[in-house]
């Protein structure tokens, strides 16, 4: 995730702690100072003071996320005027794949899904609403990446970050990801093939608005046996027709 140094370095040291426990989920004093860079002698009056505040909680030795993020993320989500607009829509492509659907946009250098629609089958796909996602390695983020400026790519992907590797699969040379993103753009629609998750694969299209750029991407997400590839362009193309009913909607 790209690092972001504002003129308020206390501010900027918090939001890196957050960051840091969104992906672990939990860690002690030492993993997070380490982990995160920062000045022993001045953690801990961070961490105690976003304890305080509710940002963080502290279980004996540990530190996670706390709840005062929870609610505010909760109600920055109910802000979002597409994610109601989406709503029925998700609905309606989950249930005609029988595939778990997902809404994201492009925050904070991440992709983060706003909207998450379960399938009705028995098969689970780990995700939630508020999820911050590889901008490489998922369909989602691909597609959030492809339509952007040339510098806002290398911006968000800075060469002094490698690309980690999840699984086999992913893709971890910058001149293969950037063809793939001309390929995407040129059909119009992203694949992820268990490149984040092994055994998990995703196709997702973009959202735009009345100017063409885009905005959001829809994505459906399955296991192997409910996307396989022969199966890929017919699935693709209901989540392109999804993005093109939730395009219009937004611009009118």
């Amino acid at each position: 995730m790209k690092t972001i140094t504002t003129p308020v370095p206390a501010l900027d040291k918090a939001i890196r702690v957050c960051n840091f426990l969104a992906e672990k989920g939990n860690a002690t004093f030492s993993q997070i100072y380490l982990g995160v860079d920062l000045p022993k002698s001045s953690t801990s009056t961070l961490l105690n003071a976003m304890v305080a505040h509710g940002m963080l909680r502290q279980e004996r030795d540990k530190y996670s996320l706390g709840l005062l993020l929870f609610e505010l993320g909760n109600k920055a989500i109910q802000h979002f005027d597409i994610k109601t607009v989406a709503t029925p829509l998700l609905a309606e492509l989950r249930d005609s794949t029988n595939l778990t659907c997902h809404l994201g946009v492009l925050e904070g250098g991440a992709a983060i899904y706003l909207l998450k629609m379960e399938s009705p089958q028995a098969v689970v796909v780990r995700s939630w609403e508020g999820k911050r996602l590889s901008l490489y390695s998922s369909g989602l983020g691909k597609v959030l990446l492809a339509w952007q400026e040339e510098q806002e790519i290398d911006d968000l992907l800075p060469e002094s970050e490698p690309f980690t590797a999840y699984t086999e699969k992913t893709i971890t040379r910058r001149a293969i990801y950037k063809q793939q993103l001309a390929e995407i753009r040129q059909r119009g629609w992203a694949c992820d093939d268990e490149e984040d998750c092994i055994g998990v694969r995703c196709i997702s299209a973009p959202v735009r608005n009345a100017q063409g750029d885009v905005i959001a991407a829809i994505s459906v997400s399955g296991v192997l046996f409910q996307l396989p590839e022969e199966k890929w362009q017919e699935i693709a193309n209901q989540v392109q027709h999804t993005c093109s009913l939730l395009s219009t909607l937004i611009q009118a």
